[in-house]
């Protein structure tokens, strides 16, 4: 016996599913000579599942630490959403309103988030042939000598820098350290046991793969000091994919659903002349066809290369971490677990259950009108008035309403989202007319 509240039950993956996980991880490692490979998915109605695939010299079992480098931005820009989200800070606030800085402060929060500054994209000198990174200190003061080199919003620029200045922005806020604030806000309250500021072993060795020989060359490690909010977060396959399952179905506690569904608006195209990619508020938008989108963030320090996606209509998420600075196809396998999950092994369904009746002064809102020639149905659904117009595809979401006043309604997603509905009511108090971003919403079909 229920109360018809759906329930989502835990039961294992479809043999074929997990066939066809297996098969695309080995295929990875062997085509494109990944020495250790570690992967996850993860999804409510069903165990985490992992798999590593490595040679026996070098297996480290699937709790096995991999260098994530930039998926590392995904946690900094979630700690600067948090910000936001409790008054600290306004996204088009500028550096130089939260953190001194003697150069580039007029850049904005939501530029840096969207790689849309036009700031340099590595802190000054060459850390990537030196390997001499600075700490945040010497990070900040060295902006003195660092030039934007597009300018701000012209075009897609992808910057470390930027997200290191970001991490250190919000640290001062806290007045804490990006590690302590990412531990404290992020890692600790979602349980990511395994993921850590520094390595803690079991941890795989990153390699370099010789291009033309069989010879792999052990990279070197590098603590990334004061550029540590873009890349120096390490992790296991399983945190990951916990990780992108919550950027698809957060944790309120921790941030708002609300609040991920602006970071993943997109804001700027990667490519202008291909549309494959784009970057919202921190992460990664990659389209993948029929109205599916994942969500989230590749990343690569010597000798490692990681993705980690989500699917958010579904809620699965997918992490893939390899121990090689050159493969990278490692960073494509995520979106194809995600794409196998959803063919092979559909969520259940679950049952439509009755709901409470509309409110009375809906009631004469529903149904059928027609507004700039075609029609549309007004419906009450689960507590909210919405519209669809007609042979709108399933998957397109309907325009869903807010109640503002007696009779004004602001459309807060969907259709016209931010614009008014107005209702008009007749002398026996039944609507007989509405405006709906002022366009006239009638009964029947009319002329302008």
């Amino acid at each position: 016996m229920t109360d018809g509240t759906p329930v989502t039950e835990k039961s294992d993956h479809p043999k074929a599913a997990t066939s066809a996980y297996e098969r695309e991880v080995r295929l990875l490692q062997r085509d494109h000579r990944v020495p250790s490979v570690s992967a996850a998915l993860a999804r409510q109605d069903r165990p985490l599942w992992t798999l590593e695939v490595a040679g026996p010299e070098l297996a480290k079992g699937t709790d096995a630490q991999y260098r994530i480098g930039s998926v590392t931005k995904t946690f900094t820009a979630v700690l600067v959403m948090q910000a936001r989200d409790a008054g600290l800070l306004d996204l088009d606030d500028t550096v130089a309103q939260h953190l001194d800085v003697p150069r580039h402060g007029d850049l904005t929060i939501r530029r840096l988030l969207s790689h849309s500054s036009g700031l340099a994209r590595e802190p000054y000198g060459d850390v990537w042939d030196t390997l001499d990174v600075p700490d945040s200190g010497k990070l900040l003061a060295d902006l003195t000598h660092i030039e934007s080199v597009l300018p701000t919003s012209r075009r897609f620029h992808y910057s470390n820098l930027g997200f290191a200045i970001l991490g250190h922005l919000v640290a001062r806020l806290a007045g804490s350290t990006w590690e302590e604030l990412v531990v404290d806000r992020l890692i600790r309250p979602l349980g990511l046991t395994r993921t850590t500021v520094t390595q803690q072993g079991p941890v795989a060795q990153g390699y370099l793969v010789d291009a033309f020989s069989e010879r792999v060359r052990p990279e070197t490690g590098l603590d990334f000091g004061g550029v540590g909010p873009a890349a120096q977060l390490w992790s296991t396959a399983a945190d990951m994919a916990t990780w992108a399952a919550f950027l698809a179905k957060p944790d309120e506690k921790v941030l708002a659903g609300s609040t991920v569904d602006e970071m993943v608006h997109p804001l700027m195209v990667t490519d202008e002349m291909d549309w494959k990619l784009a970057l919202g508020l921190g992460l990664m938008v990659v389209p993948r066809g029929d109205r599916v989108v994942h969500v989230g963030h590749t990343g690569g320090m010597p000798g490692f290369i990681a993705g980690v996606f989500c699917d958010r209509a579904s809620g699965v998420g997918a992490a893939v971490l390899g121990a090689s600075g050159t493969a990278g196809q490692i960073a494509a396998v995520p979106h194809k677990l995600l794409e196998l999950s959803a063919e092979l092994d559909e969520p259940q369904i679950q049952p439509w259950v009755p709901g409470e009746a509309p409110p009375d002064e809906i009631v004469s809102v529903l149904g059928h009108w027609w507004t700039e020639g075609t029609q549309f149905t007004f419906s009450w659904k689960d507590g909210k008035l919405e519209g669809r117009a007609a042979g709108q595809p399933k998957q397109i979401p309907p325009a869903i309403f807010e109640r503002l006043t007696a009779d004004l309604y602001r459309t807060v997603s969907g259709r016209e989202a931010g614009e008014h509905l107005r209702l008009t009511r007749g002398d026996d108090g039944k609507v007989v007319r509405m405006n709906w971003a002022t366009y006239r919403v009638t009964r029947d079909q009319q002329t302008f």
